[in-house]
Parts: structure tokens; sequence; C-alpha cells
């Protein structure tokens, strides 16, 4: 799982709650972190892969949205490997781990391992935050026609350059002056929690807000589309919220035991002595959301691909082809190109401006079909039905 106490763990003069949770059955715990990356992990993997039988839609190009989810779906990829890779030579090596941050002891490689395995974890997962805020951000630009594959590369410099820069920074403060002499106290550690957490609540709190202002979008492009808003329309603007809905409950639940276990362990740091009877309750929901952390943060990945494409089956093709996801669309970058031709005559603007009105209404197409449900079925069916499509 992704924690700032498995960082905090590496210091010698770590606090008394990181102690008790690392300590609490770790050969237990080690192993419900591997058990539940690995299942993840390989469903991942299924999902992603092409299947047989598939008759995806042929575009010209892949559109931002569908590059951004793939690339969360690669960092939820590399940070289970990152939990596996850790709880397996925590399993597997108990005296290697028992140096880990010991003053007096002259191996380094204990604790280059605990901050390299966290750093790893923490760092991937951050940018899985980041990029999911970036897609609720270039949901919204699309339907706003603003965004297209040339936003990728701003994408990517954000990303990247956030979580490392916020997760350097974290790790600084937090192993200041140094790994074997770190300070101690709450007020020192802070910091490296607020940077680890930080993207995390900008998706619970940004997302949703920009979700339904694209959602609002949406059913106007839809209206203006047609002047009326019918039925077919109706079930679309519904089957596109409900894929936005989707996405933030895989998020809540992946995560809100994050944030109730670090409220449970913050507030018994600030207590004088964390094992007194009266905080025994506290001491126990910590250690259960803990456990429940190790299930559910590496899950993340598995879920997200439901919540993106839905189930793809069982059926893999293992003959290498680009796979196209079938409610993508070409870049309404790649549209915009075309939206304006220059006038030569007279004759030639009248059919441009046709060509304009045509290529609009492609564009509000595209908009929309690269947000709707990747559920082949139930996107064929709005195809067929809804009048948004028909001229395809």
């Amino acid at each position: 799982m992704a924690s700032p106490r498995l960082e905090t763990y590496c210091c010698p003069n770590r606090d008394a709650a990181t102690q008790l949770v690392m300590n609490f059955q770790p050969e237990v715990f080690c192993g419900v972190c591997i058990g539940s990356a690995s299942i993840s992990l390989l469903l991942t993997i299924l999902q992603l892969l092409p299947k047989k039988g598939q008759s995806p839609r042929k575009m010209p190009k892949a559109s931002s949205s569908s590059t951004i989810l793939l690339l969360i779906s690669i960092c939820d990829i590399l940070g289970g490997l990152g939990m596996i890779f850790r709880s397996s030579v925590w399993l597997g090596f108990p005296s290697f781990i028992a140096n880990i941050s010991v003053s007096n002891s002259t191996d380094v490689w204990p604790s280059t391992f605990c901050v390299g395995s966290a750093m790893w974890i923490q760092l991937l997962y951050s940018a899985g935050f980041w990029w999911l805020f970036c897609y609720a951000v270039d949901s919204y630009l699309v339907v706003r026609r603003s965004a297209g594959l040339s936003t990728i590369v701003l994408y990517h410099m954000m990303t990247w350059g956030l979580a490392v820069m916020l997760c350097v920074e974290g790790i600084a403060l937090l192993y200041y002056p140094s790994l074997s002499r770190c300070e101690n106290g709450l007020e020192h550690a802070i910091p490296h929690y607020i940077t680890t957490y930080a993207p995390l609540l900008l998706v619970l709190v940004a997302n949703p807000i920009l979700f339904r202002r694209t959602v609002s979008a949406v059913a106007s492009l839809l209206k203006g589309r047609q002047g009326i808003y019918t039925e077919n329309e109706r079930r679309l603007g519904t089957e596109i919220q409900m894929r936005f809905f989707k996405i933030m409950l895989v998020f809540v639940i992946c995560w809100s035991p994050n944030i109730i276990n670090e409220t449970l362990l913050f507030y018994l740091e600030m207590q004088p002595d964390i094992n007194e009877m009266p905080l025994k309750n506290l001491r126990s929901a910590a250690l259960i959301t803990w456990i429940i952390m190790g299930v559910l943060n590496p899950m993340q990945g598995f879920l997200f691909t439901l919540a993106f494409y839905g189930w793809t089956g069982w059926r893999v093709d293992l003959k290498w082809r680009k796979r196209e996801i079938p409610w993508e669309s070409m870049s309404s970058s790649t549209v915009g190109e075309n939206a304006y031709p220059s006038p030569v005559n007279y004759q030639s603007n009248i059919h441009d401006s046709k060509k304009i009105l045509t290529t609009d209404s492609q564009q509000t197409d595209e908009a929309i079909s690269m947000l709707s449900e990747a559920n082949t079925s139930s996107d064929e069916r709005l195809t067929r039905s809804s009048p948004i499509y028909q001229g395809w």
C-alpha cells in the first residue's frame, strides 16, 4: 500500500504511531499486500490486452484522454510491482529488514532499500493522482474544444514535474539532516505528509467539480446539436455521468481508508502515551484500517480499468495489434486544423460554409464520444439510436 508511514519507518527515531502499525503482524500485512497487488496486476494486464472477437472502430489518431487513461493504468501497474517487491523482500529476508535504520549499523543497504522502495511506491501513486486530475481537466477542455493531443505534453510536464518535486521535497524535509539522524517531532514530519496527500486531496475536491461541469457542458452540447433534448441524448448524458461517478467511487473506496488511518495515527501521536487503555479502540481502528489499506490501495489498478473500459473478457488475442478504445475518437485538435478553411471565392465560400457546419457537427460528436461509456455494446446501441451520431 502507499502510505507516508513507509518512509517514516526508515528513520531510527520513528514515532510511536508509525512503530505501532509497522510492527503489527508484519508477515500477515506483507502477505495481504502481495496477494492484493498480484491479483490486481494480473487482472489489470488482462483488461488491457486485446481480446479475440473484438472489432474496434478504426480511428485516425488516439485522443489525449485515451493516452491519459493508459498512463494511469501504467502508474498503477508499476506501483503494484513496487509493493510486491518490497513485501517479498520484507518476508523473505527478515534479518536484512531488522537492520533498517539501526543507528550503529555500517550496512547502508537496508536503509537504501527502505527509502528507495517507499519512494518508488509513493512517486508512482502520486503521479497516478496527478494524471487522474489531468483526465478531469482534459474531459472538460475536450467538451469546450480546447484540448487535443498537443496538450498531452503539458500534462506530462505537470504530472511528472509536480510528483517528483513534491516527493523529493517531502523526503528531504523528513530525513534532515541525514537518514541516520532524522529530527524527531510531529511538526518535522507534517510537511512530508502534506506533500504526500496533497494530490490525493486535490482529486477528491477538484475532480467532482470538473466532472459536474463537464456533464453540464455535455448537456448543453447535446441540446445545441439538434435543438431538442430527446430520450437518446438524455440516456447518453446519463452514461457519461455514470462513467465519472464510477471513477470517483473507485477512488474514494481505495483511498478513504488512508485518510481515516492517518487521522487516527496523528491523534495517537499527540497523546502522551498511545498504549493507554482509553485509546484501545482507536488503536484497534488504526490497525484495522491499516490492513484495509493493504487490500484496497493495490486494487485501484484493476478497479479503474473496470470504470474506464468495463469488463473486457477473458479471451486474449496474443497476436499483437494496436488496441483502439471503442468510445474514443480522433482528437479535437486534429479536427480543429480543418474546421475553418480559408475562403477562395464566392462558390468555394458556400461550399466551405457547409463544410464548417459538417465539421462542427462532427466535432460535437467526437467530443461526446470521447466521454461516453467504454462498453462496446452500449456505445454501439447509442450510436445507432442517437441523432447525434447520424451522418457518420
